[in-house]
């Protein structure tokens, strides 16, 4: 038959016919697949392929390197968890959607790639809002996808319908919902560069179930090439000599060394430079492991003193917020000069007007530090570290004498130094509650780094299980035999309990001690409890922070057919630590009774030191 296009023997619609012939035209420019011309027209040799919006999305995430996913799925994220699955991705399905989107971060941090939470669309996505804010603030890379009602039904009380876009916003670098299906991979390519670009932080991808479900030409559909590792930016060779000019200066010089040094790798740069300049170090609670805790240059012990009394202070990775009480008096001498190195610009002169700031990356900047210096810029005959080691030696012997107190009800420093002793020095240790994480700072020392996972900057509480179940993974895939233990005060344990069914169904060997003070920074014991209640409105007459006394949290394993471990005393926690070390294919439980009214030694300082403007 005769070509019918421009024909006037046939009665067509010559607009139509213009349409059809410019959609194939476009195809033909853009499609990869093979298109012959005849007769004037444009054929296409094979039928156009369609994909599902979850496919694309899986896709783009393994395009990504994504490795792992944690989540809890329903409509109209089932498919996406299944999908994920056949595509090699590591997926882990949670109780709870906090302690997923912990579990993600965790595993951001620990391989420097964003973890992606999966979740389900209205209070699926609003139980991660904490999480996501404790991942920005951590500064730590984690993506979460969330479901979402169907775009044609917004406005008219879909299911679970929630301004969800908007409502991650403020917890996030990058929020979107990708408006086409062959838009997914750019979205998900960008919000991978966000969360591992600059500092660190959440992004959050949002998915109408019409997108996921739907189909499009797989022809339109381009993925992203993986996104490359942060670029590497040195700091100006004028700031670097400035610093060190400073340093060189300092009577009593103080390095403290933060989680971003953990995170940016830069442990054998930092070594490094504490060597052969011989100055103090203090580690931030997740910065410990960098420079080992044993070193002979580490002042933990002394870090009231050392702070008070340094006269210039070098932030490798630190931020000076709370953690570190603003920089300010009376924490700090009035006259200290802070030298900052941070990745982040916007962060420098945040609390105090620094002398110092060296913008770059931790790893690089330290390294210009350690060819910048001419060698050993203090003694460990001089007055400062005379004044320090007397101040170390006596609080360590305060310490040690509470931890040789073993006698009834146990104290915590006697448990945390028991623990200390028996588990292996490589060990990956998570730690929450109140004085069992503070405590624990002192008590449990770490070697490496990245080797403590603890509340964080955001201080959230409820991260332990979630990050243990993280950091199990991670040792699973990549440091094989090597332990992570769980060190939770029985209120934190409490957030997410049930990750244990969690921890079990994949048979993740984490050991969990829990220290039990029968509430939240205190409670009573069982007498007192009864005592104070008795004939009263239990809801007037039990303290705030009191929980039940003596609750046998160890049970929680015979639902999975398993015993576990209470303790009372030094022997029974000793056995149990050892049985429980020693077997290496299961998860473990134990549950160490300590006395309700045990604290933590004198402070010279508020824990906080309220900011003084």
């Amino acid at each position: 038959m005769e070509d019918r296009i421009f024909s006037s023997r046939m009665k067509v619609d010559f607009n139509e016919e213009i349409r059809g012939l410019s959609v194939h035209l476009l195809r033909f420019f853009l499609s990869p697949k093979p298109y012959k011309l005849e007769s004037n027209r444009i054929y296409e040799v094979t039928m156009a392929e369609e994909v599902e919006g979850v496919q694309v999305l899986v896709d783009a995430l393994v395009e990504q390197g994504v490795e792992y996913m944690f989540g809890i799925v329903g409509i109209p994220v089932v498919e996406v968890a299944v999908v994920a699955q056949q595509a090699g991705i590591k997926y882990v399905g949670m109780r709870n959607e906090q302690a997923a989107c912990y579990a993600a971060q965790a595993i951001g941090y620990l391989t420097g790639r964003p973890g992606v939470c999966l979740v389900v669309s209205g209070p699926g996505l609003l139980n991660v809002i904490g999480g996501l804010a404790n991942a920005q603030i951590n500064c730590w890379p984690l993506l979460v996808i969330g479901g979402s009602s169907d775009v044609d039904q917004e406005g008219m009380g879909a299911f679970q319908e929630c301004p969800q876009v908007e409502s991650c916003r403020l917890y996030c670098k990058y929020t979107a919902r990708p408006p086409t299906i062959a838009s997914i991979p750019y979205h998900v390519a960008k919000a991978v560069k966000c969360t591992t670009y600059g500092r660190p932080g959440a992004a959050y991808l949002d998915f109408p179930g019409n997108i996921l479900s739907g189909k499009v030409d797989n022809s339109l559909v381009q993925y992203s090439p993986k996104c490359p590792p942060p670029p590497i930016m040195l700091s100006c060779p004028e700031a670097v000599k400035e610093a060190v000019d400073l340093l060189s200066k300092a009577k009593r010089p103080l390095v403290i060394i933060g989680k971003g040094a953990a995170y940016g790798r830069a442990e054998e740069q930092v070594n490094a430079f504490i060597e052969k300049t011989g100055f103090p170090f203090l580690p931030t609670p997740m910065g410990k492991g960098v420079v080992p805790d044993d070193h002979s240059q580490c002042v933990a012990a002394a870090r009231s003193k050392a702070l008070l009394e340094a006269d210039v202070i070098l932030l490798l990775g630190a931020r000076l917020n709370w953690i570190l009480h603003f920089g300010r008096p009376p924490r700090y001498a009035p006259d200290v000069k802070f030298i900052h190195v941070d990745i982040c610009a916007e962060e420098f002169h945040n609390s105090v007007n620094e002398s110092v700031t060296l913008l770059g990356d931790i790893k690089a900047v330290t390294k210009q530090l350690v060819s910048a210096v001419p060698g050993c810029l203090i003694q460990k005959k001089s007055p400062w570290w005379k004044n320090l080691s007397e101040k170390s030696k006596a609080n360590k012997q305060i310490n040690d004498e509470m931890a040789k107190d073993m006698g009834e009800p146990l104290n915590y420093y006697a448990v945390l130094d028991t623990v200390n002793t028996l588990i292996p020095k490589d060990a990956i240790i998570v730690s929450e509650g109140a004085n069992t994480m503070d405590i624990g700072r002192t008590m449990l020392l770490n070697k490496l780094p990245r080797h403590r996972l603890d509340a964080g900057t955001f201080g959230t509480m409820g991260v332990g299980l979630g990050f243990a179940i993280a950091a199990a993974l991670w040792t699973r895939d990549y440091a094989p035999g090597k332990k992570v233990i769980c060190v939770e005060g029985d209120s934190a344990f409490g957030f997410s309990g049930m990750e244990m069914e969690t921890i079990y169904r994949y048979n993740l060997p984490i050991v969990v001690i829990i220290v039990n003070n029968n509430g939240i920074y205190g409670g009573l014991d069982d007498e007192t409890f009864s005592d104070i209640r008795e004939g009263m409105d239990n809801t007037i007459a039990t303290p705030p922070t009191s929980l039940l006394p003596c609750v046998h949290y160890e049970r929680i394993v015979t639902a999975f057919d398993d015993v576990g471990y209470f303790c009372k005393k030094i022997e029974d926690l000793t056995a149990s630590c050892v049985q429980a070390l020693s077997n290496k294919d299961r998860p473990a439980v134990i549950n160490v009774m300590i006395n309700p009214m045990a604290q933590r030694k004198a402070q010279d300082f508020d824990w906080l030191t309220r900011s003084k403007l």
